[in-house]
């Protein structure tokens, strides 16, 4: 069941130092952080991505757990003191390894932008892989981020997310020890 695998060491120096990384990878889109290098959690979750799901879900957070990362349900049950979500459209939070449609996501209403889904997705590399050209709040001026494991389409999905702005997906990348995060407010075009 992997609940004997641990979760942080010290969970409140290792969850704010991965809270910050996080705070700081929405401000500045694009940018590389790193979390989760002490930690060693079940075989389906990055280190940053494990991280990332100790420091922000709780038991008033919802989960949805995508079926390719099933195998860490259990886990991430025990050390988050969750319950997964009835379907994604309700999570607070949803962790996958592979990009869902974003519109099965909760996007938020008009009136309560935040309520949107913040998808934690796990990629095979960031800093390599295919071009992207990142524009909008948090950046001076248009830069380029890079991910492997991203669908082809990327842009073109990312484009209708950004579309709905105020509400929207927010996404978290996580690669091994290393984050990035795209808000919903940053445009994504191929490079």
């Amino acid at each position: 069941m992997n609940i004997d695998l641990p979760g942080f060491a010290d969970p409140v120096a290792q969850a704010q130092s991965t809270f910050r990384a996080v705070l700081d990878a929405l401000a500045r889109p694009g940018t590389l952080h790193q979390a989760g290098a002490a930690l060693t959690p079940p075989a389906t979750l990055a280190p940053s991505t494990a991280a990332v799901l100790l420091t922000l879900v709780d038991h008033d957070t919802p989960l949805h757990i995508a079926p390719d990362c099933a195998e860490a349900t259990a886990w991430l049950v025990f050390h988050c003191s969750t319950a997964p979500a009835e379907s994604a459209a309700t999570a607070a939070f949803a962790v996958a390894r592979a990009l869902p449609d974003l519109a099965t996501l909760n996007t938020g209403t008009d009136e309560a932008p935040e309520s949107s889904t913040t998808l934690v997705l796990q990629v095979a590399a960031l800093g390599t892989g295919p071009a992207f050209t990142l524009s909008g709040p948090g950046l001076k001026s248009p830069t380029i981020f890079r991910a492997e494991g991203l669908p082809p389409d990327f842009a073109a999905r990312w484009a209708a997310n950004h579309a709905l702005f105020p509400r929207g997906v927010d996404l978290i990348l996580c690669a091994g020890t290393t984050l990035a995060a795209l808000p919903r407010s940053i445009s994504v075009r191929e490079a």
